[in-house]
């Protein structure tokens, strides 16, 4: 059972920046796909950014130019920095992974708060 651990959520005001990171307990070599989902109070989950193996990234229009995801496969992590933090940033964050087998495993989440 591959286990993902997010560190890095918290408070900070709009205009602020931020950097989560999620470390995957089994070599990211054998995942396919990590990125990150959020969820806001009475909305559904939404896709946020993905990295794939070959190192190909998507985001969402709402961050798109404000956030970076990365992976270090040496530290079995993937990151998030996501910069210009509006309140609608506001949600949940989860780490999610998906190995070659298209199973999905996901951390248990970090809260983010932006301030106006």
């Amino acid at each position: 059972q591959v286990q993902l651990v997010e560190s890095g959520g918290g408070l900070v005001q709009a205009g602020g920046s931020l950097r989560l990171s999620c470390v995957v307990s089994e070599t990211t070599y054998s995942i396919s796909a990590m990125g990150w989902y959020r969820q806001a109070p009475g909305e559904q989950r939404e896709l946020v950014a993905v990295i794939r193996s070959g190192g190909t990234t998507d985001y969402s229009d709402s961050v798109k130019g404000r956030s970076t995801i990365s992976r270090d496969n040496a530290k079995n992590t993937v990151s998030l920095q996501t910069d210009s933090l509006k309140p609608e940033d506001t949600a949940v964050y989860y780490c999610y992974a998906r190995n070659w087998y298209g199973n999905n495993y996901w951390g248990q989440g970090t809260q983010v708060t932006v301030s106006s």
